[in-house]
């Protein structure tokens, strides 16, 4: 029994062989429609991506958005006691401010921001890279020195901010200030600063009195 949706349609009558080739004419011009439409709004949406990627990329260059050491705080004990080959992450100055203090392996103590100078990503450090290890970012292979926080490799165009740090008789380890990429050591610890002691033994001018 032939079905009814397959049945065939005399010519000449409604629903053709003219009728037929119009619809097919129809149908292509709609898909045809379609597929502009498709490729414009692909093309448009593939070009808000990318605008938002430049604009971002250059907002963050641009040092728009927040900085690590922008604020104060009062020192933050960030651990017990670090030997030599240890290391601690923590937040200083604020809650969004990542950072790290290393022990290095000659006892050295040193403290930096973990928010990559390029796009923002989290640097690590790595202690079994040369002799005091490297930070490294593994979004886009940047890469500082351990010692200095200067760009040692990779795209980021600054050097790490660093945290100051601090020991205290007992062994304990305190992040008390910041200093900023770039920033002379000396003007971002007296900047930073609120412990009076320690402002009077960095000799801060005009902060001898913790104003």
């Amino acid at each position: 029994m032939t079905s009814p949706v397959n049945s065939p349609q005399p010519y000449g009558q409604e629903g053709g062989p003219d009728d037929h080739r119009a619809e097919q004419a129809a149908l292509k011009e709609r898909i045809s429609a379609d597929s502009l439409t498709t490729r414009r709004d692909y093309l448009r949406i593939v070009a808000t991506v990318s605008g938002g990627l430049v604009v971002g990329s250059t907002v963050v260059s641009a040092g728009v958005l927040h900085r690590h050491g922008d604020g104060a705080a009062a020192p933050l004990k960030v651990a017990d006691r670090l030997e030599p080959g240890d290391a601690v992450t923590f937040d200083y100055p604020g809650e969004d401010d990542r950072a790290m203090a290393i022990r290095l392996p000659d006892g050295t103590l040193v403290g930096y921001s973990t928010v990559c100078t390029h796009l923002a990503c989290g640097v690590l450090w790595r202690r079994d890279h040369g002799t005091d290890g490297d930070l490294y970012c593994p979004c886009h292979e940047g890469q500082f020195d351990s010692r200095t926080g200067e760009v040692t490799g990779g795209p980021p165009p600054r050097p790490l901010p660093r945290v100051v740090m601090a020991e205290r008789a007992d062994g304990s380890v305190w992040a008390v200030g910041t200093v900023r990429s770039g920033e002379e050591t000396l003007t971002g610890v007296c900047r930073t600063l609120r412990d009076p002691e320690l402002i009077a033994a960095a000799n801060c001018p005009s902060r001898k009195s913790g104003k």
